[in-house]
């Protein structure tokens, strides 16, 4: 072979390889690996991302990680947050906007013991009940200031608030009478820890109407802005609903998979498998594309939390159907 004929050559597989480079995304996770993102890892797994052209980094999030932190420095393209968070920081400055929801219904739910005599959310009065906070408390802040009770301590018609962990031991150790639970996550740590289902009284967001969206994929404004990233976001959110839609019509499958990405070894088979079975029922019914009605609910719930609401006007240009719209029809 000449050597112009194979410089030629070697040019052109240059240029062919340089043509098809997978785009590089990075994906902050509001938390540890678990079958909460299977979809995620389902796309990365099944090559979702890699037949559109994407070469995505999936970063598990933590107790010292805060994902809206994570994507204003720069470190992520894109985060799952929840709602209320997400809707907070934009309030105070930092431009995030939805531009998919993978999860229709909320997870999050009050989970009491029976024997303190609960039964309906009128009897929580005069208890302690434990909170998550970091953001998480806003759902709940606002379904007691609906129900009219304080949350300035234990009174005939106030509530004692404890500042929960990410464990369910003020439960199990009586300090609370109930305790923030997901239905995928904690309420299965309670039960595993000996406690009969019977035993248990369980309020869940979604019946009590004050429900907010969970698990949404956020971006930074001005970037929706870059008609490559907007291209590259496009394929994103396809090929991460193709993993979902997967992950939820193979259960067991996509626990395996979430369970070869747990780097940590923290994760069990059984508790995975369950946990799946769970975050389906919550994904069941969205094909990835913000409900309105959904994120009216939302703001609702925020701007009636009383006196401190997490919120304190109606957010303009929060959430877009320009990505999901492209990418879904």
């Amino acid at each position: 072979m000449n050597k112009l004929l194979s410089g030629a050559i070697a040019a052109f597989s240059l240029a062919a390889s340089s043509a098809f480079a997978a785009d590089e995304v990075t994906l902050q996770l509001k938390w540890v690996t678990q079958a909460q993102f299977a979809g995620y890892y389902v796309a990365k797994d099944k090559g979702f991302y890699e037949e559109e052209g994407l070469d995505v980094t999936i970063l598990p999030g933590g107790p010292d990680i805060a994902p809206t932190q994570v994507i204003a420095g720069g470190g992520a393209d894109v985060t799952v947050e929840w709602m209320p968070a997400a809707l907070a920081a934009r309030e105070k400055g930092l431009p995030l906007v939805n531009i998919a929801q993978p999860f229709k219904s909320s997870g999050m739910m009050l989970t009491c013991w029976k024997d303190a005599g609960i039964e309906a959310p009128e009897d929580l009065k005069n208890r302690t009940l434990g909170v998550w906070f970091f953001g998480n408390e806003f759902p709940f802040m606002s379904w007691m200031s609906q129900l009219g009770i304080d949350t300035g301590g234990k009174s005939e018609s106030g509530v004692e608030v404890l500042k929960q962990g990410f464990n369910v031991d003020p439960l199990l150790q009586r300090q609370a009478d109930c305790i923030s639970t997901m239905t995928y996550n904690e309420y299965w740590q309670v039960i595993d820890s000996g406690v009969n289902p019977d035993e248990l009284v369980t309020f869940k967001y979604e019946d009590q109407g004050v429900a907010t969206l969970e698990d949404g994929l956020y971006v930074l404004e001005e970037n929706l802005g870059d008609a490559a990233f907007v291209d590259k976001m496009e394929r994103f959110v396809r090929a991460s609903m193709k993993g979902w839609k997967y992950a939820e019509e193979n259960p067991d499958e996509a626990a395996d998979i979430v369970l070869e990405n747990d780097e940590t070894g923290a994760q069990t088979e059984e508790h995975q498998k369950r946990m799946m079975g769970e975050i389906a029922k919550l994904t069941s019914g969205s094909n990835g594309s913000l409900d309105p009605a959904d994120f009216e609910r939302t703001v609702a719930t925020l701007l009636a939390g009383g006196s401190d609401p997490v919120i304190t006007k109606q957010p303009d240009g929060a959430w877009t159907h320009q990505i999901t719209d492209a990418a879904l029809n």
